[in-house]
């Protein structure tokens, strides 16, 4: 009888141990994977899937932030100082972001629609009223005296005019009219001769309410890798600012999706039209955002390198072999034509010169770094 419950007894705790090792496998690797192969199928932008819904209108509120640069000694800059600035903000804006004149096309593997983006101001969220005056760099002259400086006849007429209206080199706007548009007096008045020339001026002009054009995606329908993957912007599949190939590539997806099931040893690429160009992250670590966990994906340094640590940047020289340094972009080709350099907050992982240069900058990881949080 001992001997006949010793192996009832050794039967039994084998079969719990073969029972918990099973559990343990199905839940290790099995369950994973079949989850996994569920995302991959459900995760396809096509109507009444939930990714289609979010991707058409996401859910979650957005919010789009601005911090501008008081210039504070400007005359002492017309002597050949160093400009002193002190950063003002944020002006905080709700975003609307949703995916319009959706069409679906290729048999359900391609999706075009526009993205129509409308902000409007929260007062609550922000520093203070957009009626906040600021002095900053006078754009709309700086971007005429370029355009036409090897015209005498309008160069001088500029001039004149100019220093007859006292127009200087800085101006002070409210934040209202920095971002979204005013009408200037000198692009008015060079108007008479330039009749194309659009007379208002905004860092954000045309684009409240608006979009950048269509773009075509990829379903995901045929590989979940191409999930929001953009295939064509404003119908070209490939970008003519660069003098490179490989820095004309449009990869990735916008920046607002990206596929499922995230690793960390995966790159991101994405595309943005206000950067005028493709970037990429990698992963740096794991985080929790609102008690979210995620993975936590940054542009490394060499995106926006020098042709000295990264030559694969020389295309973004323009004109070609003219480059700038590590950290600031000349993104005046697609901006038609005004003289605008673009960089990190306070010239974050830019070279030291340009931190040096200007009085009040201090780069911080915390602060300035560009960040995107994915829950995988």
């Amino acid at each position: 009888m001992l001997l006949k419950s010793c192996c009832i007894y050794s039967t039994g705790l084998f079969s719990l141990l073969f029972l918990i090792l099973g559990i343990s496998l199905v839940l290790s690797n099995v369950f994973p994977h079949f989850l996994q192969s569920v995302v991959q199928k459900e995760v396809v932008l096509k109507n009444g899937t939930e990714a289609f819904d979010a991707w058409e209108s996401p859910p979650a509120p957005i919010y789009m932030q601005f911090y501008f640069f008081n210039l504070t000694n400007h005359l002492e800059v017309l002597d050949g100082e160093k400009p002193a600035v002190v950063e003002i903000g944020p002006y905080t804006y709700r975003e609307y972001r949703p995916m319009e004149e959706v069409n679906f096309q290729e048999n359900g593997t391609k999706v075009a629609a526009v993205n129509t983006k409308t902000y409007i101001f929260q007062r609550n969220m922000s520093r203070g009223p957009e009626s906040d005056l600021i002095r900053t760099v006078n754009i709309p002259a700086m971007t005429v005296m370029d355009k036409f400086k090897d015209d005498s006849l309008i160069a001088n007429l500029v001039s004149s005019y100019m220093k007859s209206t006292g127009e200087g080199l800085f101006t002070t706007r409210t934040v209202g009219e920095l971002l979204w548009g005013y009408e200037d007096k000198l692009l008015t008045a060079l108007k008479i001769l330039k009749p194309e020339l659009d007379d208002v001026f905004g860092l954000f002009y045309k684009t409240n309410a608006s979009n950048d054009g269509e773009y075509v995606f990829f379903t995901g329908q045929q590989d979940y890798m191409d999930f929001a993957r953009v295939d064509t912007w404003n119908g070209e599949s490939s970008l003519n600012w660069w003098t490179s190939d490989e820095c004309n590539m449009i990869n990735g997806t916008n920046g607002a999706s990206f596929h499922p099931v995230v690793t960390k040893n995966e790159t991101l690429y994405m595309f943005s039209s206000d950067l005028c160009r493709s970037l990429y992250a990698l992963y740096e670590e794991d985080v929790t955002v609102k008690g979210i966990p995620g993975y936590r994906f940054t542009p490394p340094s060499k995106v926006f390198a020098n042709t000295t640590v990264n030559p694969a940047n020389a295309g973004f020289c323009v004109p070609a072999g003219n480059c700038l340094g590590s950290g600031v972009l000349n993104v005046s080709a697609c901006k038609q034509g005004a003289p605008i350099i673009m960089s990190s907050p306070h010239f974050y992982q830019a070279e030291e010169k340009f931190v040096q240069d200007v009085f009040g900058m201090n780069p911080q990881k915390e602060y300035h770094q560009t960040v995107i949080d994915i829950n995988p």
